[in-house]
């Protein structure tokens, strides 16, 4: 069993990974709040905990020990200190203001199980849980003078454990999101490495106390001593610069961080929507992007002082120089046809996760991205994606390594 941190590939034999079975907070989605709460539809959660199992269970027939996220929060809870302080932290951060309310929620959520509490607070609490055996007219009285149905919001995209934190090579970036709706599930990042007995003492690169947001579906590990993030729709410039100077100046391997600059929309959310890698010199690629990019690669000078260099050029130049590969590989999302891939881009058919060299997690929908990756020469492990698709995130979305061999 491997314990602690260790990443520094994204190809390297997958070891241990963390999930999120999704759970009731899916069936907290309302058609009126999906835009709140960055959703387009609303997932069955029963077929979609029946499509995550599957995924789970094609990783452990891999060789991969799989961890959930809830068990590693529950195992933080070393005390009633500790399950006090994440009580009045997640409430305060659930924007909590009438007393009686935060009351309420204190007594409801407090006196559950552990691990029954941190599963409610990533399902949401009803107003209608809180009233429920109430003694108090006034509980009744306040529910009815608001129509909004939720004491304390859902947390729907915790499915996607790539980005409320991100592995670095022995360290975690600990990120501040750039939803509000989102930032609230960084705090269980915060607890598991804080008092978590295996992870506490984790090196942190970036903490969600930071003033501009940073997340994980636009970090890359391209090679032990690589890496890139994506200047996104979700991840600044400034957040950027902090990471970079910390990892450059304190991690064992990493010697330069690559910047790249992606389109700010929502079919470009992360830059793993735009490029993963596959094998040591394949890439899957959104097809828009086979033109020209700007990527700022960013070093340590001999002055310790950080260097910034601009170079403008096609992905596939820009792979090679800084990875130091003959040649490179990509393969366009929908084999380059303009409807097959915007059809299978919108079900992130670019959004693999590879678990060892040459061999990668794939959703079955995306058939026509999953050919031409056949056809490259990449063994792929094909999962069922019909539910889990609807929330905009494919299994490298899904999947947080916590260790991987490094690539030989």
């Amino acid at each position: 069993m491997e314990t602690g941190i260790h990443n520094t590939s994204e190809i390297g034999r997958l070891k241990k990974v963390l999930l999120h079975r999704p759970g009731g907070e899916l069936e907290n989605l309302m058609p009126e709040y999906l835009e709140r709460l960055l959703f387009d539809d609303i997932p069955y959660l029963k077929e979609a905990q029946r499509e995550h199992d599957a995924f789970a269970d094609c990783l452990r027939n891999q060789g991969v020990e799989v961890v959930y996220l809830t068990d590693l929060v529950t195992q933080s809870i070393v005390d009633g200190d500790v399950k006090r302080d994440l009580l009045r932290q997640f409430l305060d951060e659930s924007g909590v203001k009438d007393p009686r309310m935060r009351e309420n929620l204190e007594s409801y959520l407090g006196n559950l199980p552990d691990k029954e509490m941190v599963a409610t607070m990533m399902a949401g609490v009803r107003k209608s849980q809180l009233r429920q055996g109430s003694a108090r007219l006034g509980d009744y009285l306040s529910a009815a003078e608001d129509d909004y149905p939720f004491a304390v919001d859902p947390l729907p995209n915790l499915y996607f454990t790539r980005d409320p934190f991100a592995t670095i090579g022995t360290g975690v970036s600990l990120h501040k999101m750039h939803t509000t709706t989102r930032n609230r599930e960084t705090l269980f990042g915060k607890f598991i490495f804080e008092h978590h007995p295996e992870y506490k003492n984790t090196p942190r690169w970036y903490d969600r106390g930071e003033t501009s947001s940073l997340e994980g579906g636009d970090i890359l590990i391209l090679s032990p001593q690589v890496l890139a993030v994506g200047i996104s729709q979700r991840t600044r410039e400034d957040s950027i610069d902090t990471l970079a100077e910390t990892v450059l100046s304190h991690s064992q391997t990493f010697r330069k961080v690559l910047a790249f600059n992606i389109p700010k929309t929502r079919s470009f959310m992360h830059l793993d929507t735009v490029f993963t890698m596959v094998d040591r010199d394949k890439f899957t690629v959104h097809p828009n992007i086979l033109a020209s990019m700007t990527v700022f690669v960013m070093e340590i000078g001999e002055d310790g002082k950080m260097k910034i260099q601009q170079e403008d050029g096609r992905l596939e130049d820009i792979l090679k120089e800084h990875l130091g590969l003959d040649r490179v590989t990509l393969i366009p999302c929908g084999q380059g046809s303009e409807i097959d891939a915007a059809r299978e881009q919108w079900s992130d058919g670019s959004n693999t996760l590879a678990i060892g060299p040459g061999e990668v997690v794939v959703y079955s929908r995306n058939y026509v991205t999953n050919r031409s990756l056949e056809e490259a020469g990449i063994k792929i492990h094909v999962i069922p994606s019909a539910e889990l698709s609807r929330g905009r995130g494919g299994p490298r979305c899904m999947s947080m390594p916590l260790w991987r061999e490094d690539p030989q």
